[in-house]
């Protein structure tokens, strides 16, 4: 009896591990319940064309993501990643020059006799600002014009082989391939729509005293058919004259351009007649808001460089490109910005100091309100002289002393903008 019932209670044993099988003895187990389909994920690749805040000269945006909705597409709200394939930079690794043309080809090139040479009219070097809704566009400014050191019968001066030149402002176009192209000129203007010239202005308005030559070496007088007299044929002066450097455009098509004669200020219409004038000679009647006295003193040559406005266009901001001389040739290294409100004339200066007194301030473009960038430079050049310096400076005058806030004491200790970043 005892040896049967331990047989039986084996075999039930054996039973009962049977019926508890979870395969791991190899076999397989029965089939669950199949589970609901997999979200697919999707991606999407959009075409960027040039000028796309993210590619600039356009290229290709890739979004992915599940497809929640199970619908195939790819909806906005199903995107959870962006990546973006931008077509190559031309500009990063070299310069592309700008179209020009030719203004005269028939002077002699004292370095080869018997040859000639070219005045071309690309000089747009002055300043550029961009396109207010046109990532892809630009605007450069050109100076008075072709130009060279001469002294003649009336002493010494400049030679304008092109005497009549207009300053002029060039819209510019950038390809996705690299290259530019100008869309079209506008030509500066008086009040009456007649071009202006870069000729010096009477000494009244700011005249750098520098008497105007032609390319005979003639001076360039009011008729040029009589000769030079200094009461009846004096030499010729153009006080709607440019010698211009400094560039806005305004968001409602309308430019603000500085220079170095008066310096001057002048605003112009899209289609370059003069609209107004800013500058420091009371007796200009053609002035709404009078720059200090203290700009008049600026060196002949040294004017008003760079000119910017805040992002609300409501203040015009500009800077001398060295130090005044006032009361004397003291050649400084503190140079002045200037901010003028276009809707009340309000106006603030402040002291800029330069890295060394020789340098020059060619620009100055406003990030906010307070903040700005300037390029300061020396007159040497890299192929010559690999220590030459041109550096961009991140400046805040938030801090500064308004010079105008001050009273003549004798002496006031007055703050500069802070300078917060630089890179040359």
């Amino acid at each position: 009896m005892k040896k049967t019932n331990l047989i039986w209670l084996l075999s039930a044993s054996s039973v009962l591990l049977t019926a508890c099988n979870d395969g791991s003895d190899g076999k397989a187990g029965l089939n669950g319940t199949d589970g609901v389909n997999g979200l697919s994920s999707l991606v999407l690749q959009s075409k960027l064309n040039a000028g796309n805040t993210h590619c600039w000269l356009g290229g290709v945006q890739v979004d992915s993501g599940l497809d929640k909705d199970r619908n195939g597409l790819l909806d906005s709200s199903e995107v959870t990643q962006t990546s973006y394939l931008c077509n190559p930079d031309n500009f990063a690794s070299s310069g592309v020059s700008l179209p020009y043309s030719v203004l005269r080809n028939d002077l002699e090139n004292g370095a080869i006799p018997g040859s000639t040479f070219e005045i071309r009219n690309g000089g747009y070097g002055s300043d550029l600002d961009g396109h207010p809704s046109n990532p892809m566009q630009f605007y450069a400014l050109t100076d008075r014009g072709p130009n060279a050191v001469f002294s003649g019968a009336q002493g010494s001066g400049k030679m304008f082989p092109v005497p009549d030149y207009t300053p002029r402002i060039g819209l510019f176009e950038i390809h996705a391939g690299g290259t530019i192209s100008l869309v079209k000129n506008i030509l500066l203007k008086d009040r009456a729509g007649n071009p202006i010239s870069g000729l010096p202005n009477s000494s009244a308005l700011g005249g750098t005293g520098e008497t105007p030559y032609d390319a005979h070496g003639e001076v360039i007088r009011v008729d040029m058919n009589q000769p030079y007299d200094a009461l009846t044929n004096p030499i010729k002066t153009d006080d709607y004259g440019l010698d211009s450097e400094g560039l806005v455009a305004m968001s409602d098509g309308t430019f603000w351009v500085s220079d170095e004669y008066g310096p001057h200020i002048v605003h112009y219409s899209a289609d370059g007649v003069e609209i107004d004038r800013i500058n420091a000679f009371p007796e200009d009647e053609r002035i709404h808001f009078q720059l200090p006295a203290e700009f008049a003193n600026r060196w002949a040559n040294r004017g008003m460089e760079g000119l910017t406005v805040t992002p609300d266009e409501k203040t015009l901001v500009g800077i001398m490109q060295s130090s005044l001389d006032n009361p004397s040739k003291n050649r400084t290294d503190l140079t002045r910005i200037v901010t003028i409100n276009l809707e009340t004339g309000v106006q603030a200066q402040y002291l800029y100091k330069q890295e060394k007194g020789s340098n020059s301030n060619s620009a100055i473009k406003a990030l906010s309100a307070t903040q700005f960038l300037v390029l300061e430079r020396d007159g040497a050049f890299f192929n010559s002289t690999p220590s030459a310096m041109k550096h961009v400076y991140k400046i805040d005058l938030s801090n500064a002393t308004n010079l105008e806030s001050i009273t003549d004491t004798g002496f006031n200790n007055a703050r500069c903008g802070t300078r917060t970043d630089g890179f040359g």
